[in-house]
């Protein structure tokens, strides 16, 4: 009787742990990812000068790459610096707009790609998208899954604690961009990839319900494995509905119509995410949600955003557009300007604001 399965596109080695960054060459050779050393770093020329300080005297094989900003531009200049050079690998040292930026260039010349996580804010650090800022916006680009992932905690205590706070938001809402997947089968026969959802699923509940806080050691690891879990469930899914629905629509809405003003992605998809279940009637979860983000330092009504209500409402409408196609609780429930307003002033009462 044969065998039936499938292989799940996932990085060879994950090492989350205090001091992974100390033996990072070793790492790479052990791995067979790069026994010669001969590696392109790409980092920031802010928080990444002070890493490249310290690993630069012992990746001695390695050339260095300044990134400016996370945008389509900067991943085709990375590209074209590395293009010819005969690296075994590009290591994306820093956070989610490095590690994008390194995901693309990677992938433009064919070489594999490890990510070296500064901060916890979102889960691209194990996802096959890079998001970069191009001429339109920002747009959304399918890379390889990183071969690597490296999360150093000790140099995650030391990010700002609004980064890590951002992935709190990013990972729970998970659970909200499942049940818009759900949804969606019901109403429209969509498939679900169980074992996606399965994967993000556990990952959000993990955060969700961890009684730590960004502080502890514990719960460090248990959001950096959410993470890492969440950009695989992508992989397996080949697209993000695993972690994707309508709190992440009225993100992307809050960035489009509010360029200069918008918060970080986790604080957006977080508010998302709470709202969102309040909209499909899961009162005792929407009222979960916004204990722990509040718990966390996190945003849970627009004017902690620095939003008015009537721009909340305005993104929420607006928010289907940015993903024509993808049919969450704002698709069905298709609510007027007014009814948002009526839906929102319910939501806020509620959670107690």
């Amino acid at each position: 009787m044969p065998v039936l399965t499938r292989l799940i596109p996932s990085p060879v080695v994950v090492d989350i742990s205090s001091g992974a960054l100390d033996d990072l060459a070793g790492l790479l050779a052990d791995q067979r990812i790069s026994a010669s050393g001969k590696l392109a770093l790409a980092v920031s020329d802010g928080s990444g000068r002070a890493l490249r300080e310290k690993l630069a005297p012992v990746l001695p094989g390695a050339d260095w790459y300044s990134v400016a900003d996370g945008t389509i531009d900067a991943a085709v200049r990375l590209a074209d610096g590395i293009k010819g050079k005969r690296y075994d690998a590009v290591v994306g040292l820093g956070g989610g707009k490095i590690i994008d930026v390194a995901k693309y260039a990677a992938a433009r010349v064919g070489l594999p790609m490890v990510a070296v996580a500064t901060n916890l804010s979102h889960d691209g650090i194990c996802s096959p998208v890079s998001t970069l800022d191009n001429d339109n916006g920002r747009g959304s680009y399918g890379v390889p899954t990183p071969i690597a992932i490296v999360v150093d905690l000790d140099v995650i205590r030391e990010a700002p604690p609004r980064f890590i706070r951002s992935g709190v938001g990013d990972a729970i809402s998970n659970i909200s961009a499942i049940a818009d997947w759900e949804l969606s089968h019901k109403v429209n026969g969509e498939a679900v990839d169980g074992l996606a959802a399965a994967m993000a699923r556990t990952a959000g509940e993990a955060v969700l319900r961890h009684p730590g806080g960004v502080g502890d050691d514990e719960f460090l690891m248990v959001l950096a494995e959410g993470l890492v879990l969440s950009g695989i469930a992508i992989s397996i899914s080949g697209d993000t509905r695993p972690s994707s629905g309508a709190c992440h629509e009225i993100c992307h809405a809050f960035d489009l119509l509010f360029p200069q003003r918008a918060g970080s992605h986790g604080e957006q998809v977080g508010l998302g995410a709470a709202f969102a279940m309040h909209l499909r009637g899961a009162a005792d979860e929407a009222g979960l949600f916004a204990d722990v983000l509040r718990r966390h330092g996190l945003p849970v009504l627009p004017g902690e955003l620095g939003f008015s209500v009537d721009e909340f409402v305005r993104a929420v409408q607006y928010a289907p557009q940015t993903r024509p196609g993808r049919f969450t609780i704002l698709e069905h429930l298709n609510l007027s300007a007014d009814q948002i307003k009526d839906a929102y002033a319910d939501y806020a009462k509620a959670i107690g604001s």
